[in-house]
């Protein structure tokens, strides 16, 4: 699918209103006012109004539509027929038995559940030529054209992907891994000149990896019960996308930019009952980059992560550092790092993990974990930070108010708490409560933080000060 020039100027000409994102969702989160009221209030009415999509009861096997799963054929155009097919006719589901169908892109379309069944694989072929026509994308925070993510929808709606089969992007065996950095500097100055969008081109001879799965510019979308494995990078990305649905899926990364539920300027989520082995960030809320992220001005809001086995990488509930859009009204409860049932290739770093920049601004108000536990982190518990990647140069301090984290017990780790806020711009209204660190190495590093309490909490059975 191309865009004209007139549809491209209305999706790079990015704005709240233009964006699916329900009435007053930018506006700044109440105060804690001095944690007087309990946020955890909000969540049920959060979850109310995440509804996953229905499909009309029909399937289409890719089969019929000469698909083979002999893990040899290239079965692209059979995908392609088959869910042209469903959409045509009103949706339904698109089923994929059992065997390994190797394909190169897929495209989702409105009304269409693909339906990988326990058994199933879906193989994404190694070729970049595959992922061809370049698509519109948003790359680690900045908007482009770029090779096609493995799966993609772009302005559809009443999407899913289920079944208890395999996602495998097989990415370990091709030239992915080698590409490393790529063009990012060049795409980076482009964001920041800020370049047409349409001139943003990268693909062939830039080596930009591709996402996984990338629903943009979407509503009302499921993803569930399937094992996502072996991505380029980034595992499942939504970007400007509403009403999102995760549950009961693992995810399995193994190149670095390895991250596995990426929320990108989209709100009203909700990632559940689903486990994480990551080569990079678990659950990551971010909302575009630097002066990009700035000039487009999307938040993410209302996100809801509950039940989830963490273990990667770097953290568990992540915010940032592509945030400079704002970020409100995260909530992470009931979580488990490091789980011994579940172990990981690495350990996790940092439980919570909020990391920016002056380079970035942006505001991030409202992040809450409850009731996280685990064990052996390896490095700080939470750690809240404006000096990611040294600290940036730019002047565009961000915001970070009103954290809470109650109810979290943590066996093992370098630090409880880091918090370091710039001195023209001070963390504002942290409270940690009702919360048990243990095996910790080295004392909290407090700086420029502003009404940081702990409440009810030891660290190594003393009360912090």
């Amino acid at each position: 699918m191309s865009l004209s020039r007139r549809d491209f100027a209305r999706v790079s000409g990015l704005t709240a209103a233009g964006l699916l994102l329900p009435a007053g969702v930018a506006a700044a989160s109440p105060s804690l006012q001095g944690f007087g009221k309990d946020p955890w209030w909000e969540v049920p009415l959060i979850l109310a109004r995440i509804c996953p999509p229905r499909f009309r009861r029909k399937d289409y096997d890719v089969t019929a539509y000469g698909a083979k799963g002999d893990g040899l054929t290239k079965n692209t155009e059979a995908f392609h027929r088959a869910i042209t097919a469903c959409h045509r006719a009103g949706g339904g589901r698109v089923v994929v038995p059992a065997g390994t169908f190797l394909t190169g892109g897929i495209r989702l379309l409105s009304n269409v559940e693909l339906h990988v069944r326990e058994g199933a694989t879906v193989k994404f072929s190694t070729d970049p030529e595959d992922y061809l026509p370049l698509v519109l994308t948003r790359w680690e925070g900045t908007l482009c054209y770029n090779y096609q993510p493995f799966i993609y929808a772009f302005e559809q709606k009443n999407i899913a992907i289920t079944g208890k089969g395999t996602i495998d992007g097989d990415a370990p065996s091709g030239k992915w891994a080698s590409w490393g950095a790529g063009s990012t500097a060049l795409l980076r100055q482009w964001g920041e000149d800020g370049v047409p969008v349409e001139q943003r081109v990268m693909g062939p001879g830039k080596n930009m990896r591709p996402n996984m799965i990338q629903f943009f510019r979407c509503k009302n979308l499921l993803v569930e019960d399937v094992l996502i494995k072996n991505p380029a990078m980034w595992s499942l990305h939504f970007v400007f996308s509403r009403n999102i649905t995760v549950r009961r899926i693992e995810i399995y990364s193994t190149n670095s930019q390895g991250d596995g539920v990426d929320l990108d300027s989209s709100s009203y989520a909700h990632v559940h009952d689903s486990k994480f082995n990551t080569n990079d960030d678990c659950v990551v809320i971010k909302c575009g980059r630097d002066a990009d992220g700035r000039r487009v001005g999307i938040p993410s809001t209302h996100i809801v992560v509950e039940r989830c086995k963490f273990s990667g990488r770097w953290g568990g509930i992540t915010v940032g550092s592509e945030m400079s859009g704002g970020v409100r009204k995260v909530f992470c409860r009931d979580c488990e790092i490091n789980a011994p049932d579940f172990p990981g290739r690495y350990p996790i770093k940092h439980a919570l993990y909020i990391k920016t920049n002056q380079d970035r601004g942006g505001v991030i108000d409202g992040v809450h974990l409850r009731n996280v536990f685990g064990q052996n982190v390896e490095r700080e518990i939470l750690y809240v930070s404006m000096y990611y990647q040294n600290g940036g140069t730019k002047g565009f301090f961000p915001q970070i108010n009103n954290v809470t984290v109650d109810r979290m017990r943590i066996n093992g780790g370098r630090t409880a708490a880091t918090f370091r806020g710039f001195p023209q711009s001070h963390i504002k209204n942290v409270l940690i409560s009702n919360s048990t660190f243990t095996g910790i190495t080295q004392p909290n590093l407090i700086e420029n933080t502003d009404n940081l309490v702990f409440r009810n909490t030891t660290i190594n059975g003393v009360v912090p000060a």
